[in-house]
């Protein structure tokens, strides 16, 4: 990953040597403080109070990963007066991810939308949200993974749809920016244009996180591709535009979804929202396994039991990328297991989870 960026940006030999430098304590050595007066430098004191000192491989992994990508940003300069300040170290990864021949198929597949039957219709475009979840590019950086979609282990579109009796103000938690956003954006705009929602509140990042996670820069970044586009992926992206214009999307940025924490711990300011929201969506592996606990949980511990924390009804849409996985029948698991294959970190296999 850091030689990816250095290779995609002029970055002087200060940035270089403070790459390097991260590189090194994160594998060899231990968790060295902030040397940053970053804006959030104060909340992440608090943070990693009991982590200082400790060995990186000491820590959970989830913590360990946020702080990783909290000192990049701070290595690459976001942070420091200078010419890197504000700048997306990871922009031109995503900005490529958005315009490969990959996405751009997908976009153009939207096109067959509109022949579809409405429960065609629903199915192919939550289908396209679970499966946009592949492109992931810090996946993609440590894995080989082979882009398979070998199927859903748990959950259907049907059950999906089914959490939507009446239409209220729904939330969707995003992951990734350039083609998984889109696929979001789409699905957002299915639920305006159905009446399954009355407003829809779009949660993202408030700054570069895990490489392709996405920010409001992304948001716009991907609505003024889709709005550039002809055919259905213009269409939405002009519902989609004047949606926000009107109020009918509105876009947040709290900063606990860079904390080094699972939902458990989230601040009661955060918790309000969720709680007025008549429906969750958690998108991606990452709000996954923070959603139910980065542990290895039995797998057919029920998703309801697991995300009893949270204050709403939700569902997950999710590529398994990491082990954390609960919710599914005892057999399925088994007989994955037996496949030889490591269907749980190989990005091959989906699901989807709601809790009423």
């Amino acid at each position: 990953m850091i030689e990816r960026l250095c290779a995609a940006h002029p970055f002087g030999p200060d940035v270089r040597e403070a790459l390097s430098a991260l590189l090194r304590e994160s594998t060899e050595g231990v968790v060295e403080p902030l040397e940053d007066d970053a804006p959030d430098h104060g909340v992440w004191a608090g943070w990693m109070a009991d982590q200082v000192g400790r060995p990186w491989a000491g820590a959970s992994f989830l913590w360990a990963e946020s702080y990783f990508f909290r000192k990049l940003l701070a290595a690459t300069g976001f942070f420091a007066p200078g010419p890197w300040r504000g700048v997306d170290p990871f922009a031109p990864m995503k900005r490529a991810e958005l315009h490969n021949a990959a996405t751009a198929e997908t976009l153009k597949a939207l096109d067959e939308l509109p022949h579809l039957s409405d429960p065609e219709r629903d199915a192919a475009v939550v289908q396209a949200a679970v499966w946009g979840n592949q492109a992931d590019l810090a996946f993609q950086l440590s894995t080989d993974a082979s882009g398979s979609t070998s199927g859903l282990v748990a959950g259907s579109p049907e059950e999906f749809w089914s959490l939507f009796d009446e239409p209220g103000p729904v939330h969707l938690v995003a992951d990734n920016s350039a083609g998984e956003l889109a696929a979001d954006l789409v699905v957002i705009d299915r639920l305006l244009t159905t009446g399954r929602a009355a407003r829809v509140v779009l949660h993202v990042k408030p700054g570069p996180y895990y490489v392709s996670d996405a920010t409001p820069t992304d948001v716009l970044v991907v609505l003024h591709h889709l709005c550039g586009l002809g055919g259905e992926a213009g269409q939405v992206g002009s519902r989609v535009e004047n949606a926000l214009r009107a109020g009918e999307i509105a876009v947040r940025a709290h900063p606990f979804f860079c904390a080094p924490f699972d939902f458990g711990a989230m601040p009661d300011d955060l918790r309000a929202e969720f709680a007025s929201a008549a429906v969750t969506i958690f998108k991606g592996d990452l709000n996954y396994r923070r959603l139910v606990g980065d542990r290895h949980w039995p797998v057919d511990r029920p998703f309801a039991d697991a995300v009893s924390h949270f204050p709403g009804p939700l569902a997950a849409l999710r590529v398994l990328k990491s082990e954390a996985v609960v919710g599914l029948e005892r057999a399925t698991a088994t007989s994955l297991d037996a496949g030889g294959q490591p269907w749980r970190t190989s990005g091959s296999h989906a699901l989807i989870q709601t809790r009423s």
